[in-house]
Protein backbone atom coordinates (compact mmCIF):
# COMPACT_ATOMS: atom_id res chain seq x y z
CA UNK A 1 0.00 0.00 0.00
CA UNK A 2 1.42 3.43 -1.18
CA UNK A 3 1.63 6.10 1.34
CA UNK A 4 -0.91 8.12 -1.08
CA UNK A 5 -3.44 5.37 -0.47
CA UNK A 6 -3.47 4.78 3.29
CA UNK A 7 -5.84 7.80 4.04
CA UNK A 8 -8.34 6.42 1.58
CA UNK A 9 -8.27 3.10 2.87
CA UNK A 10 -8.61 4.99 6.67
CA UNK A 11 -11.63 7.00 4.88
CA UNK A 12 -13.02 3.93 3.30
CA UNK A 13 -12.30 1.77 6.94
CA UNK A 14 -13.57 4.40 9.26
CA UNK A 15 -16.93 4.96 6.85
CA UNK A 16 -17.39 1.48 6.62
CA UNK A 17 -17.69 0.99 10.29
CA UNK A 18 -19.20 3.69 11.19
CA UNK A 19 -22.02 2.53 8.84
CA UNK A 20 -21.76 -0.73 9.74
CA UNK A 21 -22.37 -0.37 13.50
CA UNK A 22 -25.24 1.93 13.14
CA UNK A 23 -27.13 0.23 10.81
CA UNK A 24 -26.84 -2.65 13.02
CA UNK A 25 -28.47 -0.44 15.79
CA UNK A 26 -31.12 0.48 13.91
CA UNK A 27 -31.88 -2.92 12.35
CA UNK A 28 -31.34 -4.48 15.64
CA UNK A 29 -32.73 -1.55 18.97
CA UNK A 30 -35.25 -1.85 20.56
CA UNK A 31 -35.09 1.89 20.98
CA UNK A 32 -34.28 2.71 17.36
CA UNK A 33 -37.75 0.44 16.55
CA UNK A 34 -39.48 3.00 19.37
CA UNK A 35 -37.97 5.96 17.73
CA UNK A 36 -39.75 4.63 14.21
CA UNK A 37 -43.30 3.79 15.11
CA UNK A 38 -44.51 7.08 15.37
CA UNK A 39 -42.94 7.83 12.05
CA UNK A 40 -46.46 6.49 10.10
CA UNK A 41 -44.24 4.16 7.65
CA UNK A 42 -44.56 0.95 8.01
CA UNK A 43 -42.64 -1.03 10.18
CA UNK A 44 -41.07 -3.73 7.87
CA UNK A 45 -39.53 -0.60 5.96
CA UNK A 46 -36.93 0.16 9.27
CA UNK A 47 -35.40 -3.68 9.14
CA UNK A 48 -35.50 -3.92 5.32
CA UNK A 49 -33.48 -0.35 5.32
CA UNK A 50 -30.96 -1.32 7.75
CA UNK A 51 -30.38 -4.58 6.40
CA UNK A 52 -29.88 -3.48 3.18
CA UNK A 53 -27.53 -0.52 4.77
CA UNK A 54 -25.35 -3.59 6.51
CA UNK A 55 -25.27 -5.51 3.51
CA UNK A 56 -23.46 -2.31 1.76
CA UNK A 57 -21.25 -1.47 4.66
CA UNK A 58 -20.10 -5.01 4.22
CA UNK A 59 -19.50 -5.09 0.78
CA UNK A 60 -17.81 -1.41 1.41
CA UNK A 61 -15.65 -3.12 3.62
CA UNK A 62 -14.34 -6.18 1.10
CA UNK A 63 -11.64 -4.62 -1.19
CA UNK A 64 -12.70 -6.78 -3.99
CA UNK A 65 -16.29 -5.77 -3.87
CA UNK A 66 -15.66 -1.65 -2.38
CA UNK A 67 -16.66 0.27 -5.46
CA UNK A 68 -20.09 -1.92 -5.42
CA UNK A 69 -20.44 -1.12 -1.96
CA UNK A 70 -19.75 2.40 -1.84
CA UNK A 71 -22.57 2.70 -4.65
CA UNK A 72 -24.64 0.96 -2.69
CA UNK A 73 -23.83 2.64 0.40
CA UNK A 74 -24.73 6.25 -2.26
CA UNK A 75 -27.97 4.93 -2.48
CA UNK A 76 -29.20 4.02 0.92
CA UNK A 77 -27.65 7.52 1.96
CA UNK A 78 -30.08 8.75 -0.64
CA UNK A 79 -32.60 6.60 0.26
CA UNK A 80 -32.26 8.01 3.82
CA UNK A 81 -31.66 11.59 2.78
CA UNK A 82 -35.04 11.75 1.22
CA UNK A 83 -37.58 9.82 4.12
CA UNK A 84 -35.71 11.94 6.38
CA UNK A 85 -36.63 14.91 4.52
CA UNK A 86 -40.14 13.58 3.42
CA UNK A 87 -40.88 13.74 7.39
CA UNK A 88 -40.08 16.91 8.14
CA UNK A 89 -36.05 15.91 9.86
CA UNK A 90 -33.95 18.05 8.05
CA UNK A 91 -30.44 17.06 10.31
CA UNK A 92 -28.71 15.30 7.21
CA UNK A 93 -25.64 16.59 7.83
CA UNK A 94 -23.82 13.40 8.71
CA UNK A 95 -25.80 11.59 5.76
CA UNK A 96 -24.13 14.14 3.55
CA UNK A 97 -20.84 13.96 4.83
CA UNK A 98 -21.03 10.21 4.52
CA UNK A 99 -22.05 10.49 1.25
CA UNK A 100 -19.17 12.55 0.12
CA UNK A 101 -16.66 10.20 2.06
CA UNK A 102 -18.23 7.19 -0.12
CA UNK A 103 -17.71 9.43 -3.16
CA UNK A 104 -14.44 10.08 -2.47
CA UNK A 105 -13.47 6.26 -1.89
CA UNK A 106 -15.04 5.08 -4.96
CA UNK A 107 -13.29 8.27 -6.70
CA UNK A 108 -10.13 6.89 -5.72
CA UNK A 109 -10.14 3.55 -7.13
CA UNK A 110 -6.93 2.19 -5.63
CA UNK A 111 -8.64 -0.78 -3.63
CA UNK A 112 -6.23 -3.26 -2.57
CA UNK A 113 -6.03 -6.71 -4.07
CA UNK A 114 -2.86 -9.03 -2.71
CA UNK A 115 -1.27 -6.30 -2.93
CA UNK A 116 -2.35 -4.98 -6.34
CA UNK A 117 -3.91 -1.90 -7.11
CA UNK A 118 -7.34 -2.74 -8.51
Amino acid sequence: MSKQSIPIATLRWALGLVVLVEALHFALSRGAAAHFAPTGLPLWIRPLLAWLETVAAILFLVPATARAGGYALLLTFAAALGLHVHLGDYGVGALMVYAAAAIVCIADGRTQLNGKTA
